[in-house]
């Protein structure tokens, strides 16, 4: 898949089919409009195109919220590749592309830079200054400029709840992380690279990889089971169930949210390679022990409960497994 940070993109690449929203949380609801994009593209012969925006809108307008993205940006880039886009324009949301009018955003970056072919968007899509812009105005312009565009209706769960990214960051700030996939479609990710720690997961037994969320949203802080897997220099993935601490780690008044995962069956070394851990259960909240012997033994109930929830969950959701091993494109066009 390529890559393209701005509008303005080669000649070979215009005239794609495009789905056209921010795309937070890549979950099903998401699928559906660029699938159909995809659908469309086939049949009309075009390439298959995303276009979507980075940083988000959001911390744009909001530049003092916490961390809330389900899926940060290289991750959405693996995924889309993963689902066979054949082009992404993530252009940069800046006070220029806030500012621009709906029309000319129609007429000048849609038609002109892009040449679009045919559009797909969500029942709500909104853009242009203030979004004033809405789905009848694109439709209307599309029959002016020559390009087509398809509205998908809302999509929903089977108990009748939206899929939306708001409703999923929701869940996992819950404790609902089997509610957050089966909305996403796949178990919830965060990446990291692995840093060193103060060593004392090892030397208790217990040696942990250890990452910071960076732009993820915070879950629910606890202890999980997980699935851990780093990408070999070859291409292929290794996976592993695991444990995962996130918090601040009151036992040992630790400082700072982190995240830290004890892989079963392990043994190796993890440090300074990007690891990707899936969220499958809630385990418990964090707590405090009266010893270290006491400490030690919930851990150790902790690896039994995270193994149990593992199996539980591959016997009953093997689906939500889709896209773990989703790999970045190579390179990323200016």
């Amino acid at each position: 898949m390529q890559v393209f940070r701005r509008f303005q993109v080669p000649a070979a690449a215009r005239g794609a089919v495009y789905a056209v929203g921010n795309f937070d949380g890549l979950h099903r609801g998401h699928r559906a409009v660029i699938g159909q994009a995809g659908d469309i593209a086939r049949k009309l012969g075009a390439s298959h195109g995303v276009l979507t925006f980075e940083p988000h809108p959001r911390r744009f307008f909001s530049p003092n919220d916490p961390p809330f993205r389900l899926t940060p940006f290289a991750l959405k880039m693996a995924i889309l590749a993963g689902w066979g886009v054949d082009q992404t324009v993530a252009v940069p949301f800046d006070a220029a592309l806030a500012a621009t009018e709906a029309e000319d955003f129609v007429r000048g970056r849609l038609a002109a830079d892009l040449g679009v072919k045919h559009l797909v968007v969500g029942h709500d899509f909104g853009f242009g200054r203030k979004r004033t812009g809405n789905v009848a105005m694109l439709q209307a312009m599309g029959a002016e400029l020559g390009f087509g565009v398809t509205v998908i209706t809302p999509q929903s769960a089977t108990d009748g709840e939206l899929f939306s990214s708001r409703a999923i960051r929701s869940h996992l700030q819950a404790a609902r992380p089997r509610e957050a996939a089966e909305r996403l479609g796949r178990w919830w990710c965060v990446e990291g690279v692995v840093q060193h720690g103060d060593k004392r997961g090892r030397d208790l037994g217990f040696p942990t990889a250890n990452m910071m969320l960076g732009d993820a949203l915070q879950p629910t802080l606890g202890i999980y089971a997980v699935r851990a897997g780093y990408q070999e220099a070859g291409g292929a993935w290794r996976w592993f169930d695991g444990a995962a601490s996130l918090g601040t780690r009151p036992q040992f008044e630790g400082q700072g949210v982190k995240l830290e995962t004890f892989l079963f069956d392990f043994d190796g070394d993890l440090y300074g390679k990007t690891l990707r851990v899936a969220f499958v259960a809630w385990l418990r909240p964090e707590l405090t022990f009266p010893s270290l012997d006491a400490f030690l033994a919930q851990m150790t109930e902790d690896c039994r409960v995270a193994r149990k929830a593992l199996a539980d969950a591959k016997a009953t959701a093997p689906g939500l497994a889709a896209d773990l091993n989703a790999a970045a494109p190579s390179g990323v066009a200016g």
